[in-house]
């Protein structure tokens, strides 16, 4: 009996910026966010399963705006508990401009991650012209 090839976790390779069609290959030119110039810079296909990458030119601009403001609001669920917010003093202001900082800080993550996370829901697994899958 034959068995079924076992299927690549998609949360890992999610998270580990693969390409969502074999869950192998590296989707990005450059596996680290430096040089910023370059961050979200696709390969033109999947090396392993050629699956093509660039769909169109800004793919997950709206889900990087997502992703900032879930930032901002878990930088609350951090900040309230241990400098307090307040209406009375200018607590609102700083908790606005640490979110911030924070966010800006964050930003090249949140623009590959939106990027990832657009492949994600638009090419399903197994869909590219030749798809290599392990039985490992």
């Amino acid at each position: 009996m034959a068995s079924t090839p076992k299927k690549p976790n998609a949360l890992y390779s999610l998270l580990s910026m693969k390409c969502p069609s074999c869950r192998k290959s590296v989707v990005f030119v450059n596996k680290s966010v430096f040089p910023l110039g370059q961050i979200v810079d696709l390969k033109d296909e999947c090396e392993v399963c050629g699956q093509k990458m660039k769909s169109e030119s800004n793919n997950g601009g709206g889900i990087n705006y997502a992703l900032s403001m879930m930032l901002f609001f878990l930088n609350l669920l951090w900040y309230w508990p241990v400098f307090g917010l307040s209406y009375t003093d200018n607590s609102v202001y700083y908790y606005l401009a640490s979110s911030t900082v924070v966010v800006m800080l964050a930003q090249p993550w949140l623009m590959r991650w939106s990027r990832m996370i657009y492949l994600y829901l638009y090419v399903s697994f197994g869909t590219s012209r030749r798809v290599i899958i392990d039985d490992k």
